[in-house]
């Protein structure tokens, strides 16, 4: 009997019960997804779409820590910018963009991490290609700016930060205009599992 086969029938067991059923049957649906060809032409493209924002990233005056990617995510180091990961974090959550504030080698806090974490996936998965990643980074840009001129305008307290991008007007706007770019750019592109977005 399969590996495959052995979770799927351990899972439908009456004994069964909470979040354990549900990672078993999705490990068990999983387990040969791999071995795919359009799982394998996936993978591929993940890994030129990273490779892509690295370098747009790159050519954009960006650091990375270890220098690029060599996998699907790759960690952007703010720091040389003078602005940090939570900042702007915060500035491309309110842009409809997703990133992950993340720590860089020396920060002295997990609070103010000097990095950004990005990943290729979940935009792959949306058949974006290696020049949909560079306009993806051409946004990130823009939004590390508006973050650096709100820090400019605050000072160092993440609450009136916060404040600033939430209430200023002309710092709103520009947040607005940007996040209308962005859902129409991402509109263009299918959303996986939902045939209306």
């Amino acid at each position: 009997m399969t590996l495959t086969r052995t979770l799927t029938l351990q899972c439908f067991l009456p004994s069964r019960e909470g979040h354990t059923t549900i990672l078993l049957l999705v490990w068990a649906w999983h387990s040969n997804r791999h071995k795919t060809p359009m799982f394998k032409e996936y993978q591929l493209q993940v890994l030129k779409n990273a490779k892509a924002m690295a370098k747009a990233l790159s050519e954009s005056g960006y650091s990375m820590v270890s220098g690029g990617t060599d996998n699907h995510l790759l960690l952007l180091d703010l720091r040389p910018k003078g602005i940090d990961g939570a900042r702007v974090e915060k500035v491309l959550e309110m842009a409809s963009i997703t990133a992950n504030k993340n720590t860089c080698p020396g920060d002295k806090s997990a609070l103010k991490p000097g990095g950004l974490r990005l990943g290729a996936p979940a935009l792959t998965s949306r058949n974006f290609k290696e020049a949909d990643f560079v306009k993806v980074v051409e946004y990130l840009d823009r939004r590390v700016k508006i973050a650096l001129e709100a820090q400019t305008a605050t000072g160092d307290v993440m609450k009136d930060f916060l404040s600033h991008i939430e209430s200023n007007p002309e710092t709103k706007a520009k947040i607005d205009t940007l996040r209308g770019e962005v859902e129409s750019f991402a509109r263009s592109f299918p959303m996986p599992g939902f045939d209306n977005h």
